[in-house]
């Protein structure tokens, strides 16, 4: 056998090894990897940066799970992710926020007898369309004059109390508020929300082209960003919703606590720095909390009967369908849980903030950006996603300070006040945007399955 013969074979035989206890160890590597950046930015820049770069990534982790599990499992393109986190965001002020007796007594009967109308209004739609299929052409006109009669009807109630609700105190309130319940309560509903959206657009798309459903989610995100900024009865709109309540404790409370005060001195920080830490430890534990549990329920449901079936149907639909399984049916199903669990980690976004700010839904930021963590760390893969949502945001929080210490470094030779050094240092925040498309265009070219590939079963 000659020298060729030998390297093929010999690296035949790597490649063929077992594939778990490589796998393992690859996984263990990259995670030791990942470890390793975060505590250097908590060396060189501070802690508590590194910390709250933690928590968005863990948010970022869960958010990218949920379109594995869309993508991953069957294939799905859900260009509207920036909706269903939206919605999320949405239950938290829903859930939250007082309520504003004001108005409430301004305009809330109008606002509930018109969702009743609009309630009534599609049932009724919807008990035509049953009913008088035998009708022919008249069951469209029909239908029409329904939609016009109850749209209407329903206007006329609404109209007068939003402009009730959002003439009280506009500079503080000017909407109805919230429940006033536990803020950690939101989480759940905020994947209901985003879940009942989901199966509303899936009903209606999923039965179509692939491609239909990417363009319905799509405009269905846009139309509930638009709702979230112009329905001030909602959400305040474009004036933002603060001081939402935290599930951990403030930081002012801690700074006054006895108990805080005399253990401060044996970590040599400073009593503002350390309750900064705290807080954003006890927020790193419930969100580990809440992506671990969605972890262990999606590894659990992959490899089971359920995964194995949807795997399958990913694969080849034509011959699942074949054999019996329902496809649009199966389609429908993980399509609302992967939006359930991008509406969980919009609720804990806004509930990190602490606010609900409409306008900073962004597609590059909670659709594009998303992609890239799971195209980056390996569709198909729960870990892959995990470690693909730490690794973008890292670098995409990263990249600009980074950019601006290697063109420092590139331009030292240069005059302070030369206008190339100048210009380079001013634009450094687009280093991010460069950052990005290498990150992807690096995995794409040596990865081309992520960082952490499937496994096949």
């Amino acid at each position: 056998m000659n020298r060729s013969s030998r390297n093929t074979s010999a690296r035949h035989r790597i490649f063929s090894l077992p594939a778990d206890w490589p796998a393992h160890r690859r996984n263990l590597v990259l995670a030791c990897i990942m470890a390793l950046m975060l505590s250097f930015v908590g060396f060189v820049q501070s802690w508590n940066l590194a910390f709250s770069l933690l928590n968005m990534c863990l948010i970022s982790a869960i958010m990218s799970l949920g379109v594995n599990i869309q993508w991953g499992y069957a294939g799905l393109f859900n260009a509207g992710v920036m909706g269903f986190a939206a919605l999320g965001g949405l239950a938290a002020v829903l859930l939250s926020m007082d309520p504003v007796p004001a108005a409430w007594a301004a305009g809330g009967g109008g606002i509930g007898l018109g969702l009743v109308i609009g309630f009534v209004t599609i049932y009724a739609n919807i008990y035509l369309w049953k009913q008088a299929r035998s009708q022919g052409k008249k069951r469209y006109w029909m239908i029409g004059l329904v939609i016009v009669v109850g749209y209407s009807l329903m206007r006329q109630a609404i109209d007068p109390s939003v402009a009730a609700i959002e003439a009280v105190d506009p500079a503080m309130t000017g909407y109805l508020g919230g429940l006033g319940l536990p803020i950690i309560l939101s989480w759940l509903v905020g994947g209901l929300f985003a879940a009942a959206a989901a199966w509303v657009v899936g009903r209606i798309a999923l039965g179509l082209r692939s491609d239909y459903l990417a363009i319905a989610t799509l405009g269905i995100s846009e139309i509930i960003i638009y709702v979230l900024k112009f329905e001030d009865w909602l959400t305040r709109g474009v004036k933002n919703v603060n001081g939402l309540p935290r599930p951990v404790p403030y930081e002012v409370d801690l700074q006054e606590a006895a108990w805080f005060q005399e253990i401060i001195p044996q970590f040599n920080l400073s009593i503002v720095e350390a309750s900064s830490l705290l807080v954003k430890l006890c927020y790193s534990g419930l969100f580990l909390i809440v992506l671990l549990t969605i972890i262990w329920l999606s590894e659990s449901a992959l490899r089971g009967p359920w995964g194995r079936m949807m795997r399958a149907i990913r694969d080849n639909e034509v011959a699942a369908n074949a054999m019996g399984k329902n496809v649009t049916s199966r389609h429908l199903q993980v399509f609302v849980l992967g939006s359930a669990v991008i509406g969980i980690a919009g609720a804990m976004l806004v509930t990190l903030d602490g606010q609900f700010t409409p306008t900073s839904y962004q597609p590059l930021r909670f659709t594009f950006l998303i992609w890239v963590m799971v195209i980056v760390g390996g569709s198909g893969n729960n870990w892959g996603a995990v470690l693909g949502g730490f690794v973008i945001w890292f670098f995409w929080i990263e990249s600009e300070p980074i950019g601006l210490w290697l063109i420092t470094l590139l331009t030292s030779g240069m005059e302070p006040a030369h206008w190339l050094r100048l210009h380079l240092i001013e634009n450094a925040a687009h280093t991010r945007l460069i950052t990005m498309g290498l990150v992807l265009l690096l995995t794409l070219r040596f990865a081309p399955r992520g960082l952490i590939p499937e496994v096949k079963r």
